[in-house]
């Protein structure tokens, strides 16, 4: 059994979690059950699917998981691109977050990688 708290991947991806939520605060109230609730779950997924990979038994099954917080961290790229194309981010924020994201990507292939 591996404690998700000491991989990295978690740590950045939970990181970018917290940063989605304060931003998603600024957002328009009429988004609650849109924009927010979508890129609030995707961005949960990431760091919730790496935890719960970590207490999975075989590295099939953690792979698994891992796929999972990859897709989910692609969907959270598309809906920081889509907040700021609505205006609810600027530029400035969307980079920031984006950069995050490029960096959990990474990590998440290249921890899929050496399992494999």
């Amino acid at each position: 059994m591996r404690d998700f708290r000491e991989l990295k991947v978690w740590n950045v991806s939970h990181e970018l979690c917290l940063l989605v939520y304060g931003i998603t605060k600024q957002f328009p109230n009429d988004e609650r059950y849109g924009v927010i609730s979508q890129i609030r779950r995707a961005s949960a997924s990431v760091p919730t699917n790496i935890a719960e990979s970590c207490g999975r038994d075989s590295n099939k099954e953690f792979v698994r998981f891992l796929r999972i917080s990859a897709r989910s961290i692609s969907e959270v790229e598309c809906l920081l691109i889509l907040s700021k194309d609505l205006n609810y981010t600027t530029e400035e924020q969307k980079k920031e977050l984006v950069n995050l994201v490029v960096s959990v990507r990474k990590m998440l292939f290249n921890l899929v990688k050496a399992i494999l």
